[in-house]
């Protein structure tokens, strides 16, 4: 959807009356600084402010749900709400490589099965890869299998036997089609040599390895070392090691194929990816391979500072007016866990209280009247830190001003005056001075002057 198509009607969805939304004042607030909706603000309607990318968003994640929370002040209310991004066939599948190499004995038995490296797709549910063909040939077709996480891959199934000596090497194309309308497709090559007889293959110690570790492991830190070995003698028993990598073309991982050590090659992420599978292949020097699983779990290190997200400030704020609402904001942490866990703090000599509204938001009120004659203007440091360790800290400081209200009255300089003046002057002579001050600003602090009627009719009117 291009970005200014309508998504919802609030004001109907949430029994409003009409106009209200503007009224209240109404926002919608996401985590982090991206803004994937907006109110119109001619019709209020809510409409997409950019255009969205799910695979972006939600990377292999189905549903993509993205969370967000619709802010109306005035008085103040909060609703959580939920856009779900849904997919559509915009991904054609993809293989890691142009080419597979497959080494297969001229002896192996009709029907055995070869592994082949899967294709990728970043469209999902039925938009993802749902089978997998060969081209004719009188020796192999493709099976398509599910594996575990709802992926599939192919497998190379052998129809015939091979005979090195007729023919030593074959060419098949590969080909992953999608469940699109139209469908999209993406190929390889598989180049399949004939080998002479080697009856072992390599077996690694263990079926499954797994390793836990944290996402602050240096780069080249090893990670495991695998081990398989082979019956066969001379350059058949000999195990080279490879990484079959189908999750994602760039994993972090590397392995010596000679000692089987895998080690990083690039820094882990938690916040990316928590788990990683990874097929390890272990391949003699007559073609025929072993494989085994690795699991590699990446555990949370506190390595986000925690973020806070102003919704709205309101500033200046009348003086004594206690309980005013000056600011509502949130607070989030990119960690898990204890990492993710944050507490929020002002300075305690201010007259200023933090209360939590819902998850993660918070507002800052007034304690009791401010007085702009003591004080115009208050700096707030926001302190929010999280629960890991060592602890990570973020300070955010917002700008309160006090505006003025008349509430204090004029008064005189003096509380009497004594004024002295000869019989008979003249008209508008200058007599005396007086002077009262108004500690407000502004208008509050314009004096005008008056005289009442004397109290002693014989003084007359000549003031």
């Amino acid at each position: 959807m291009e970005r200014g198509m309508f998504v919802a009607n609030l004001t109907k969805d949430l029994g409003l009356r009409v106009g209200e939304l503007a009224a209240r004042d109404a926002r919608v607030v996401f985590k982090g600084n991206r803004q994937y909706l907006q109110f119109d603000p001619q019709t209020w309607d809510l409409v997409l402010n950019e255009n969205l990318d799910r695979e972006e968003l939600c990377g292999s994640t189905e549903p993509c749900v993205l969370s967000f929370r619709v802010l109306l002040k005035n008085p103040l209310r909060f609703y959580q709400a939920e856009l779900r991004v849904i997919d559509i066939n915009d991904h054609a599948p993809e293989f890691p490589a142009r080419e597979m190499l497959l080494k297969i004995s001229e002896v192996t038995p009709p029907g055995k099965i070869f592994p082949l490296k899967m294709a990728q797709d970043l469209d999902t549910g039925s938009h993802g890869i749902q089978s997998y063909a060969v081209s004719e040939n009188p020796h192999f077709h493709v099976l398509t299998r599910n594996r575990s996480d709802g992926k599939k891959f192919p497998e190379l199934v052998l129809d015939k036997a091979l005979d090195r000596e007729k023919q030593d090497q074959l060419r098949l194309k590969l080909t992953a089609v999608d469940g699109g309308s139209p469908p999209r497709s993406g190929t390889t090559e598989i180049q399949i040599v004939v080998l002479d007889i080697n009856d072992n293959s390599p077996e690694f110690a263990q079926e499954l390895y797994e390793v836990q570790v944290p996402e602050n492991n240096p780069i080249g830190s090893l990670l495991i070392t695998v081990s398989a070995r082979d019956l066969d003698t001379g350059s058949f028993g000999e195990v080279s090691y490879g990484l079959s990598q189908d999750d994602d073309v760039n994993e972090p991982f590397e392995i010596n194929t000679k000692t089987g050590e895998i080690r990083l090659k690039s820094m882990l992420d938690f916040e990316a990816f928590q788990f990683y599978h990874v097929d390890v292949e272990a391949l003699d020097g007559g073609g025929l391979t072993g494989k085994c699983s690795l699991m590699v779990q990446v555990l949370d290190v506190n390595d986000n500072a925690p973020e806070v997200i102003l919704s709205s400030l309101n500033s200046p704020i009348p003086e004594n007016l206690p309980g005013v609402i000056v600011a509502v904001f949130s607070v989030s942490d990119a960690d898990s866990g204890n990492n993710q866990q944050v507490t929020c703090s002002i300075d305690d000599n201010l007259p200023f209280l933090l209360r939590p509204s819902m998850e993660n938001f918070y507002t800052l009120e007034t304690d009791g009247a401010l007085d702009r004659e003591s004080r115009t203007e208050y700096n707030i440091t926001i302190t929010v830190s999280d629960m890991g360790t060592p602890r990570l800290t973020t300070q955010h400081t917002i700008t309160v001003q006090v505006s003025d209200i008349n509430d204090n009255a004029p008064a005189f300089t003096q509380t009497s005056y004594t004024l002295f003046v000869h019989e008979n002057n003249s008209p508008a002579l200058y007599i005396g001075t007086i002077s009262a001050t108004d500690s407000d600003s502004g208008s509050n602090a314009h004096i005008i002057y008056s005289l009442l009627p004397p109290h002693d009719p014989q003084l007359g009117d000549g003031l």
